[in-house]
């Protein structure tokens, strides 16, 4: 459908989303999640952790929300967790620089330049404070920090972070799940959680907030030896916009080529096999849980707006009609190779490795230095310990560098000349049974408000029904908040209302999520059903009890076609549904169709 207001009307309507806290005049880029919306964002979490969990043979935990602050320092939040913001001298307002420019331009990765480019782009193109209208032109753009800052215990306590990923709360936390994995290669760790990001200016619904939910898994690998099983994802059909399309002076105007994985990693346009895997379950993925796909596709990061710790990256991107048509990103599949993994265990100086053991054992060559510290004592004095770890990492590092005379090595800035015969350098032959490697990591990593947001925006449908014209909202069966609504014809006949309180109990002892409505006219209840997306709806008739045996009427939310079908018959034929065992044409061809104005 056309304008943004309709999904955001729509949310607030049927309690899908809305801002929170209004009535003390609510705080930008906080949501909350109405009864409908919850359940659909369950479901979507659900949906999510059974492929990407259960179906991998991953494990799941929760860690905190709240982390200490050197845990930011060591992963380069602190440093490098920023983005660019220009504050309107005339009015106060702070925005995101580098949108600015991407509305004003024909930029699309404005994020990859320097505050002084976007500063320069500003003026040039005369961009104005979107809230005052005051020029912009020689405002400095700054570098903002998004993390939100708390302390840990009382008073001033312990300087800690919301976490602005969920992603670290498992990178912590390695030396301990690789003892739960025993130590062996490859294994996954999966979380779903809140994140928190001090966003500048939070925009669009969910589309831009300051909390969000994310689900994560990392998949720690040998990049020398593991393999993902590729071959159940080669013939996946892929949307990819990669890097030199992107790059061309005229790419195609639909933003992608189509290609399956396979030939997508025969033909080096995703260069990992780890990414293209994934990338392949997340097409699948998206497949199931009723994201239109037409409205898909993979883009890959360009060089300049890629993380620092990131060799690749491809987000999975969804047209959005709500938004102005926009690519929105939904999703983002990474390659952070040992980046996490080294930063913590060099910030905690804990083991952040496995062991990978030979198949047999085998001879190496060590390069090892026992410096005399009855001459390096004398001559460095407090310093001689320092130079003598210098000399060792130098040995391992640079064992060439003790071909010379004299070795220099650098302590705290300082440099120390040794004499080789000093050090003790030697190269010795060990034998070892294996090595100790810090594994490589590939990210998968969802945003689940976006994936709800964009499950609204594509399933959101007009058409004319009885007569008139409908909204509803055509979700996949196993999103749907409700799976399955039962009306009483009529709301002052008692046998109806208690054979309709039965329909409903039956339903949710075989696991249904069912509800019922006797409020209004059977077309409002339809109508209400349709617009938050509940697939399929029952309807108790006096025509039905009299049947031998008892029938219902079962209604779909698409057509609005309906079958008088046996009462006991009814949890196994939406079982099939719900499962994909059957479709509701087939059903129409074994029962009989009921007529209906749909009022």
């Amino acid at each position: 459908m056309g304008e943004r207001a309709d999904v955001v009307e729509l949310a607030k309507r049927r309690g899908f989303f809305f801002a929170a806290a209004e009535a003390y005049g609510g705080a930008a880029g906080f949501y909350t999640f109405g009864p409908e919306g919850a359940a659909l964002k369950r479901n979507v979490e659900s949906a999510w952790r059974d492929r990407f969990a259960l179906k991998e043979d991953n494990e799941e935990i929760a860690a905190p929300t709240i982390m200490p602050e050197p845990v930011f320092e060591a992963s380069g939040h602190l440093d490098t967790f920023d983005d660019m913001l220009v504050e309107c001298a005339e009015c106060g307002e702070s925005h995101r620089a580098d949108h600015l420019v991407e509305g004003a331009t024909a930029l699309e990765d404005a994020e990859a330049l320097e505050p002084a480019e976007i500063a320069t782009i500003l003026e040039e193109h005369e961009i104005d404070c979107p809230d005052c209208g005051a020029a912009l032109a020689g405002q400095e753009v700054e570098e903002f920090n998004l993390m939100f800052q708390t302390s840990i215990g009382p008073g001033s306590g312990q300087p800690g972070y919301l976490r602005p990923e969920t992603a670290q709360g498992i990178f912590v936390e390695f030396p301990r799940l690789k003892e739960y994995a025993r130590g062996k290669l490859p294994f996954g760790v999966t979380q779903i959680g809140p994140a928190y990001r001090n966003e500048i200016s939070p925009r669009r619904g969910l589309i831009r907030v300051r909390e969000l939910t994310q689900a994560e898994l990392e998949q720690f690998i040998d990049p020398e030896d593991d393999e993902p099983p590729l071959e159940t994802v080669a013939d996946v059909a892929l949307r990819l916009y990669a890097v030199p399309d992107q790059e061309e002076s005229a790419p195609a105007a639909e933003g992608y080529r189509e290609v399956t994985v396979r030939e997508a990693v025969d033909e080096e346009v995703v260069a990992s096999d780890w990414i293209a895997y994934y990338l392949g379950v997340a097409q699948e993925w998206y497949e199931r849980i009723g994201l239109d796909t037409e409205k898909l596709r993979f883009r890959q990061h360009l060089p300049g707006e890629r993380a620092h710790y990131a060799s690749d990256c491809w987000d999975a991107e969804a047209k959005v009609e709500s938004a102005g048509g926009d690519w929105i990103e939904i999703a983002g599949i990474s390659s952070r190779g040992d980046y996490d993994l080294s930063k913590h265990a060099d910030g905690s100086g804990e083991n952040f490795t496995v062991f990978k053991q030979y198949d047999e054992p085998q001879s190496v060559l060590e390069p090892t230095v026992d410096p005399d510290m009855s001459v390096l004592g004398p001559e460095f004095g407090g310093d001689a310990g320092a130079v003598a770890e210098a000399l060792e990492d130098l040995a391992a590092h640079d064992p060439d560098a003790f071909e010379q005379e004299v070795v220099t090595v650098t302590v705290d800035g300082e440099r120390y000349d040794v004499d080789t015969d000093i050090a003790n350098f030697e190269v010795v032959e060990k034998t070892e049974a294996g090595v100790h490697i810090t594994p490589h990591v590939i990210e998968p990593s969802f945003g689940v408000d976006r994936t709800v947001y964009a499950l609204i925006d594509h399933g959101l449908e007009r058409d004319e029904l009885g007569g008139e014209t409908r909204d509803y909202l055509s979700l996949a069966a196993e999103m749907a908040p409700t799976d399955v609504a039962v009306f009483p014809l009529v709301s002052n006949h008692e046998p109806l209302l208690e054979s309709a309180a039965e329909v409903v109990s039956t339903l949710r002892a075989a696991g249904f999520d069912a509800t019922r409505d006797d409020s209004g006219s059977i077309g409002r209840r339809y109508r209400r059903q349709d617009e938050v997306g509940t697939p399929f709806c029952v309807t108790v008739d006096r025509d039905g009890l009299e049947d031998d045996p008892e029938t219902i009427t079962l209604r779909d939310r698409d057509t609005g076609a309906q079958a008088r079908i046996p009462t006991g018959e009814l949890v196994g034929q939406l079982e099939a549904l719900r499962d994909g065992e059957a479709d509701f044409e087939a059903l129409l061809s074994r029962y009989e169709t009921v007529e209906t104005a749909d009022e």
